[in-house]
């Protein structure tokens, strides 16, 4: 009995010491609190789901609370982004991070963002700091574990470690990292020199096939470039921009072959956003919406949050409300009082490698000569020893190939194909050379107009996006903004020789010329990263683009309704439209599929749930689970015996594209099996072998009755943290990741959640955030993100949206003042303190 109560005491004792750990980062979101920072009294209301819409008097004591407000909920996620984009990760957790942190150091993101912030005027200076001071505030005085639960568990078994003060370099590096998630094509460039070791440089090009004819460009295939700035006319001219641009048009064909001879961006991540004029809505007015596709984590990656400035004018400018991350001052996707903006990825291409011939510390460059760059890169490991690197870099930026196996391997073909020295591989990328985006943000936070938007997107050097636009003044528009270079020879779709100056980019395409619509006739506009324009364009924007499945599925959807039949659009509608499943590969493919005759009754079970399938992809149906695992089985049967491992397919909107252009030939060389010679596998034995693959695995994984399959068993999405969410120790990734949860979507669909199929169902990237904004009432609108306003484990916000979003289900937002009093549950006042 005496050792039964000391055991319980123990329980109650650790219980209680977990329940007083885990709450000790909580922060307050009632009272007061004073910072000395402040000029004036600041106001933050939270409604139920912790959300927070912040007044001020002044711009600089609104950003600095909200660093205050983003260091209290999210500050470890803070902390690891600043890690990462610093390459200094390992510091943290170790050197399960050092491969990480050299490639990050190599490539000089923070270099990069400490000479941006040598170029900011002293407008966005101020509030950059005023924001790293908000911060500050938080974490001034407080311990590690008081700041978040991640730090107590890291110091279990490590040194007490100690947040250091926030800096603006913190904040501005953190547009690095989202540039290289977002930096077209590098990934297709690698790709197709790999794909060379065992086919021919035609049948690589298959493999990429054109966008289709038949899917909708952004802008349409009209506009055209003439007296130095954009048109959208019907007469397509060369005029307007270099005739070297054009030149690059002309000659890609020939540069890209010339580079293959001498060797031989991923599905996911992306965006929908659409915008519809008050021709095609229920109130007259636009209606904007937005979902931008990134992978998932936990917590996730946007932060919801309104800044207002309590009278809002020329001294104090802001009233604006929507999605930023922590870590960065302002709202990077929202609206004003006046304006909505929303954003995709526009798969420009940004970013090209060369390949160096390179000789002890020197690197052939127009017939010389000449001295590698060279830098030393020293880290520290949280449990171990400091390691050193040696960063090389040519005139067109780091050498990849030093630590990156597969540029490593690029540069190995080309040296296996010409048999001429040893190669290196360098990476030219638009986000290397300092040109602030922090700059567009505030802009976009203060835009009341389109020409306040196209001001601000001018701004929008790196990551190149596309902006979709909309204004309680009935307007609608696209603009393309971003740094694109101009290229005087080559595509940029295949590595280019850096010692040949040919190959240089001449320059980047003039703002005023890249493509832009306002109030187009069709009404609307829609972005889901298809091609933004058609070819009469004189610039090459960027060849990888996804190949439209999404664009048309919006398009149909949204021109489906219209005021002329009674039936504007509304926003629930929108909302609809964004959960749609719909999987226009699998319209494609089932009617071939459901014509091929199966041997037996066991087989013929499985292809039965296709005939009645409605090719809608919701967790609960039958038909989806067994269609993708149909797909995946397609891809390895048609494509796995061609192609290197690392270039199998991922199953998205390239291969839609692809098996669609050869499924009405039955005899292609592609569904033949090279691995069985003398015998010709053809398109309709290709597809039986898959769907036989496919009832088998189905039986295996789910149940021997095809009624019983259910798409979400082996959709799920799992959300981990990015540090101790992987950590292998099962207690701890249960203290902090959330799921596995059943989910709906696929590739190439609107609900973008995607999967790898060269390694399974699981969800890969996610709608991160939903949004759709009503200019004619803003408190109409409505939004959601992936988990919750809280960073800390087990806070009652810290995945309080997710079963809303799973469902496909939005919060209202709240953004007018008396709105927002209604929707209030916390107070906390932020008050100078006593001088």
């Amino acid at each position: 009995m005496v050792i039964a109560g000391l055991l319980a005491l123990v329980i109650v004792g650790l219980a209680v010491f977990s329940f007083i750990t885990v709450r000790r980062s909580f922060p307050d979101t009632t009272g007061e609190v004073r910072i000395a920072a402040l000029d004036g009294e600041v106001t933050v209301k939270r409604d139920g789901k912790g959300i927070p819409q912040i007044y001020a008097d002044t711009p600089e004591d609104l950003f600095l609370a909200q660093g205050y407000v983003h260091a209290q909920d999210r500050f470890y996620e803070m902390d690891f982004r600043r890690h990462v984009t610093a390459g200094r990760l390992a510091e943290l957790v170790g050197d399960a991070a050092l491969e990480t942190d050299k490639y990050v150091r190599t490539l000089g993101w923070r270099r990069v963002a400490e000479q941006e912030l040598a170029l900011l005027d002293d407008d966005t200076l101020r509030l950059v700091n005023a924001y790293a001071r908000g911060v500050n505030s938080y974490i001034d005085g407080r311990s590690a574990s008081q700041l978040s639960l991640e730090y107590a568990v890291l110091g279990l078994t490590g040194p007490a470690y100690t947040p250091e003060r926030w800096t603006a370099v913190d904040s501005l590096a953190w547009i690095k990292a989202m540039a290289w998630d977002l930096r077209s094509n590098m990934t297709d460039e690698i790709d197709r020199v790999l794909s060379t070791q065992k086919l021919t440089v035609d049948q690589v090009e298959e493999l990429y096939p054109a966008y289709p004819e038949d899917h909708a460009t952004i802008v349409g295939d009209t506009g055209t470039v003439q007296d130095g700035a954009f048109v959208a006319e019907k007469t397509p001219t060369d005029a307007g921009l270099a005739r070297a641009a054009v030149a690059s048009l002309r000659s890609a064909k020939d540069g890209a072959a010339a580079l293959p001879a001498l060797l031989g961006t991923g599905d996911g991540i992306g965006s929908n956003s659409w915008v519809v004029g008050g021709d095609k809505t229920a109130t007259g007015k636009p209606i904007l919406a937005n979902d931008p596709h990134l992978a998932p984590s936990m917590p996730g990656i946007w932060y919801q949050v309104g800044l207002h400035c309590r009278t809002v004018s020329e001294a104090c400018p802001y009233d604006v409300a929507g999605f930023s991350f922590s870590g960065l001052p302002g709202v990077v996707v929202g609206h004003t009082a006046k304006v909505a903006w929303g954003v995709t990825t526009m798969y420009a291409d940004v970013a090209d490698l060369y390949l160096e011939r390179v000789t002890g510390d020197t690197y052939e460059y127009d017939g010389q000569q000449v001295p590698l760059e060279t830098r030393e890169e020293t880290f520290e490991v949280a449990g171990g020893e400091p390691e050193t690197i040696t960063v090389r870099s040519t005139r067109h930026g780091p050498i990849l190939s030093d630590l990156d196996d597969e540029a490593a391997a690029v540069g190995a073909a080309a040296q296996k194909t010409t048999a001429q020295g040893s190669y290196e591989v360098a990476l030219r990328w638009t986000a290397l050379d300092p040109k602030p985006t922090i700059k567009a943000v505030f802009a976009l936070g203060r835009a009341q107009s389109w020409t306040d938007f196209r001001a601000a997107a001018k701004l929008f050097t790196v990551p190149s996006q596309n902006l979709v636009y909309a204004d309680v003044d009935g307007n609608i528009g696209y603009q393309a903004p971003g740094v694109i270079p101009v290229r005087t020879t080559g595509d940029g779709r295949w590595p280019v020789p850096g010692w040949d100056p040919a190959y240089e980019w001449s320059g980047s395409v003039p703002f005023d010329q890249l493509p832009s619509v306002l109030n187009p006739d069709e009404g609307f506009i829609v972005t889901a990263n298809n091609k933004v324009i058609g070819d009469q364009y004189p610039v090459l924007l960027g060849a990888d683009t996804a190949a439209g499945y999404r664009s048309e599925r919006i398009r149909d959807l949204v021109s489906g309704r219209t005021r002329s039949s009674g039936q504007g659009l509304t926003v629930d509608d929108m909302s609809r439209f964004q959960n749609d499943t719909y999987n226009a590969n699998a319209a494609r493919l089932v009617p071939e599929l459901l014509k091929i005759p199966l041997d037996t009754d066991y087989y013929e079970q499985g292809q039965a749930t296709l005939a009645k399938w409605d090719f809608m992809q919701d967790a609960d149906s039958p038909g989806a689970a067994y269609f993708n695992s149909v797909w995946r089985h397609l891809l390895a049967r048609t494509f796995h015996d061609e192609l290197p491992k690392d270039q199998w397919p991922d199953g998205g909107e390239r291969w839609f594209s692809l098996v669609d252009s050869i499924l009405d030939r039955p005899g292609n060389h592609w569904w033949d099996d090279v691995t069985t010679p003398g015998i010709r596998e053809t398109r309709d034995q290709v597809l039986a072998d898959a769907m036989r693959d496919a009832r088998d695995e189905l039986t295996r994984i789910q149940s021997r009755n095809p009624s019983d399959w259910r798409w979400g068993k082996m959709h799920r999405l799992e959300l981990v943290n990015p540090t101790l969410g992987d950590s292998g120790v099962g207690l701890v990734d249960r203290l902090f990741n959330r799921g596995p949860y059943k989910v709906a979507g696929g590739n190439g669909i609107v609900d973008a959640t995607s999967w790898d199929a060269r390694e399974g169902y699981a969800v890969t990237a996610v709608p991160s955030m939903r949004m759709v904004v009503d200019l004619d009432d803003l408190d109409r609108s409505r939004w959601i993100q992936l988990t919750g306003s809280s960073g800390h484990a087990f806070h009652p916000h810290y995945v309080d949206q997710q079963e809303l979003w799973r469902k496909g289900q939005t919060l209202p937002w709240a953004f007018g003042t008396k709105a927002v009093d209604e929707a209030t549950d916390d107070t906390l006042t932020l008050s100078p303190a006593a001088s």
